[in-house]
């Protein structure tokens, strides 16, 4: 009997079609600001916090071009790992609740030292395709997938 093969890399880019969704979901939720009748001031604070939320989550979330933006996945001897331009590999464990279907894969994560529970999310267009379909294979047949980081 052969020996499982715990080494996988890849590493993925900025989708297109995912920052038009997000785009479309904001256009909506300005839109929504204009037709309800609100106050003047809350309409305000809406569109105010709908633009911060822009200026913080196309740079790392969607566009990845924040140092800090996750984009690549490493599986090893010792564990998960994600990668980042500011920190390099750093080791992770990954939670239950991850998603893997084959529109998109929703890697939620929880780093060395931290309670936060953090999110990634890799659209099929930011992948290869055999390199997707090779990613949610490990990320739902791995054993120990949800181990904590060594």
């Amino acid at each position: 009997m052969s020996s499982p093969n715990n080494r996988f890399e890849c590493r993925w880019q900025a989708c297109g079609q995912l920052l038009v969704a997000y785009l479309l979901a904001q256009v909506f939720a300005l839109g929504s600001l204009f037709v309800l009748t609100v106050p003047l001031w809350l309409a305000a604070t809406g569109m105010f916090l709908c633009l911060i939320h822009g200026a913080w989550t196309l740079p790392r979330h969607l566009l990845l071009t924040h140092p800090r933006a996750f984009c690549g996945l490493r599986r090893d001897a010792s564990g998960w790992r994600l990668w980042n331009r500011a920190d390099g590999w750093q080791p992770v464990q990954l939670c239950p609740d991850s998603l893997a279907l084959p529109m998109i894969i929703v890697l939620r994560f929880r780093l060395r030292g931290e309670r936060r529970v953090r999110s990634v999310c890799v659209p099929r267009g930011a992948l290869a395709p055999d390199v997707h379909r090779r990613l949610r294979v490990r990320l739902r047949f791995s054993r120990r997938r949800w181990a904590a980081p060594e």
